[in-house]
């Protein structure tokens, strides 16, 4: 009897608790898909390039795992609270009936340990899916591939997934059900307190409604203005000002309300009743609201942010080309960075036919489409001679609109007095390799090149409009115009060489200038047919295998794809983690304290059912409670997110946002209608809750 009553008790508990319930499972979910990380086709992959930055990443899954696991027990343990308080008077008949103290406290626990049990027989096996949905759909953005994908089930994952969520919710629950078992029968079968809380006067609410609006404001401000990230006192200066602003500013709230329970509205016929449940509700638990607002604010942020930054590191440069080689010719092999007798054809320079030969000899020459050398180097000039002379461009610059762009450009040129030098026929392969249209250059012309981390949109525009111009420069004291537009396509496959400022010439005046001292690099592009039948991660893998076989010395891709892809994957997977924790606790402490306050209440409305309210009527004033009692936090902190996310940006792809305004509010708008989406499911499954306890109280009372 007792165990058939526990039982009962707990398939009840799961059934009027739901959202609580729910929320369990969707905790589990998220602890597997985490821990299980290091089983995923992409780490796996980011392993063999990036093995220091993943052991780093996975050294860091334990301390986010704890605290989640401390965010859930405070969870649990609130809507426990709530929900065991609703039963006291359950309780309290058992004790009547003679059930022990020590019993009463067993089958609290037997309870709790069954309906864990059955949410982790439901939550271990969609973790399980869920992580290979996510391993493919990941596998497949990053061109891994679906034939690369290898099923796995990470056991250890479970298990640290249900003995971490079995702790935290024993560890709540023991100390809630001793609590309960302690209270004397009367306390217990005593009917619950509606709650109360003596009502701030209305000019404290005045002036804290005000201060919060202000420091909320304030905060947003220093946030998208870029300050914040100035210094640590900034930082937290911001801080301060958003989250003790949105206290003060929940904590006045009760004068909006009021105004709006005292507006007429036709139609309405419970109008002022819902209202001041809602007032109510804010007076009391405030901070609560607060708390949920923040939670969701942070939710908001991380989403947008671990999305923006997947879209920005997906996009952020164009791919072209696919191995750099380093040739390593013996000695007597001939040197083809001498000028005499050089053939300035690049695909028949020494080293260029070198690495066909190596290629040909191991059967891979068939593989790629287009073999070019890439020749970079410095101006060797005579001692005490100026090098280079840019005071043509340097005052057609000063003469611009000021703007941040402006600055950064004078600041970087004025040190730009020993610039490289790029050859025009190794940087027209790089185009062509692109699909693009190839450099023409006249005599004594000079085409400008920057790396695009060193030249965003803004900066782009300004040094275009200087050279639509042509302005006059001078190299070792002789003239060149500078023209065209500014170029920013890699020169090799490795993004640890980036030049901030350098000049394309004809091979005729780079060989003048660099005098044969020069770095030779030789580029290569799979052809297509290879990258067609295998994913290009896949074939880049494949090839580099084969390649070092050959005993060449290379630089592929995946050395500059496995860093932008480590970013990619530590940013989505931490972020995203975090924001649905943080929006699990925020809707579940909101649902769960509107359902418990809704039958606190419910004297209030079995008074309505006298006096001859509806159904109909008591459904439509509880979903107006829940829209208006979920809308105010999530409005509130959609609106600071717009700021919160454009901060983020700001502070960690400074130059991406300062060019990508628009993408970020992109981002940000879709972030927030997915959110809004999230929000409706809670909403509906509040209501779903709060409809029920209507219909138990639309039942006559009997004499």
């Amino acid at each position: 009897m007792f165990f058939k009553l526990a039982s009962r008790n707990s398939k009840r508990s799961r059934k009027e608790n739901s959202l609580f319930f729910s929320s369990l499972l969707i905790s589990i979910v998220v602890f597997y898909v985490v821990l299980s990380l290091p089983r995923q086709d992409v780490m796996i992959f980011l392993e063999k390039m990036e093995s220091d930055a993943v052991d780093r990443l996975m050294s860091l899954l334990p301390v986010f795992f704890c605290v989640t696991l401390l965010i859930l027990f405070f969870l649990i343990y609130y809507a426990g609270k709530l929900y065991l308080e609703c039963r006291r008077h359950e309780f309290g008949v058992y004790l009547m009936l003679g059930m022990r103290r020590h019993k009463l406290f067993a089958m609290l626990i037997l309870e709790d340990f069954k309906s864990s049990a059955a949410a982790l027989l439901a939550g271990i096996p969609s973790a399980v899916l869920l992580s290979e949905l996510i391993s493919l759909i990941t596998a497949r953005l990053v061109g891994i591939g679906i034939i690369g994908h290898r099923v796995s089930f990470s056991p250890e994952a479970a298990l640290k997934a249900a003995l971490g969520f079995l702790l935290v919710k024993f560890a709540a629950f023991l100390i809630l059900s001793g609590n309960i078992s302690k209270q004397e029968i009367g306390a217990l079968l005593a009917d619950m307190p509606e709650g109360g809380r003596k009502q701030p006067s209305l000019p404290v609410c005045r002036i804290s409604l005000s201060l919060g609006g202000l420091l909320l404001l304030a905060g947003c401000a220093l946030a998208v203005s870029g300050r914040a990230w100035q210094n640590i006192a900034s930082m937290g200066a911001t801080l301060f000002s958003g989250i003790f602003g949105m206290f003060l500013f929940f904590y006045g709230l009760r004068l909006f309300i009021g105004k709006m329970a005292k507006r007429k509205r036709q139609g309405g016929r419970i109008h002022v009743f819902n209202f001041r449940q809602i007032e109510e509700t804010v007076i009391c638990r405030s901070h609560t609201l607060a708390v949920c607002a923040l939670l969701i604010l942070a939710a908001m942020c991380c989403f947008g942010m671990g999305m923006g930054t997947a879209c920005f590191y997906h996009n952020f440069e164009r791919h072209v080309l696919d191995y750099t080689f380093l040739p390593d010719r013996p000695e007597g092999a001939g040197h083809a960075g001498t000028a005499e007798g050089y053939d300035f054809l690049p695909d028949e320079t020494e080293d260029v036919r070198y690495v066909r030969e190596i290629l040909e000899e191991n059967g891979l020459k068939e593989q790629f489409s287009r073999i070019f050398e890439m020749r970079v180097g410095h101006i060797q000039s005579e001692e005490g001679k100026e090098i280079f002379s840019k005071d043509a461009v340097l005052d057609a610059l000063k003469r611009l609109p000021d703007s941040h762009d402006k600055d950064v450009l004078l600041n970087n040129l004025g040190y730009e007095d020993f610039p490289y030098l790029i050859s025009l026929s190794g940087y027209n392969g790089l185009l062509k390799a692109a699909g693009l249209p190839e450099l023409a250059l006249l005599d004594r012309e000079a085409a400008v090149y920057m790396d695009s981390e060193y030249a965003p949109e803004g900066r782009r525009k300004q040094m275009n409009q200087i050279l639509s111009d042509k302005p006059e420069v001078f190299l070792n004291g002789e003239g060149l115009r500078l023209t065209g537009e500014v170029q920013t396509m890699n020169l090799v496959t490795d993004r640890s060489i980036t030049l901030s400022f350098a000049l394309i010439l004809s091979d005729e005046q780079f060989s003048y200038y660099t005098r044969g001292e020069y770095d030779r690099y030789v580029n290569g592009v799979l052809d297509e047919k290879v990258t067609e039948e295998k994913s290009l991660m896949q074939a880049i893998s494949d090839m580099n295998r084969k390649l070092d076989r050959a005993g060449i010395v290379y630089e592929s891709y995946l050395q500059n794809m496995g860093r932008q892809l480590f970013y990619m994957v530590a940013a989505c997977y931490l972020t995203l983690y975090l924001a649905i924790v943080f929006l699990i606790v925020a809707n579940t402490m909101i649902g769960v304290q509107f359902l418990m306050g809704q039958q606190k209440s419910g004297r209030r409305y079995r008074t309505l059912v006298c006096l001859g309210a509806t159904y109909d009527v008591l459904y439509r004033s509880v979903k107006s409670q829940i829209h208006w009692y979920f809308g105010i936090p999530t409005v509130i902190a959609g609106f600071c997110s717009l700021f919160g996310v454009r901060s983020l940006f700001l502070g960690l792809f400074a130059n991406q946002a300062s060019e990508r305004g628009m993408e970020i509010m992109i981002v940000s708008g879709c972030m927030i209608f997915l959110i809004c989406v999230v929000e409706w499911i809670y909403i509906f499954t509040v209501k779903k809750a709060g409809c029920r306890y209507l219909l138990t109280l639309m039942e006559p009372e009997r004499v």
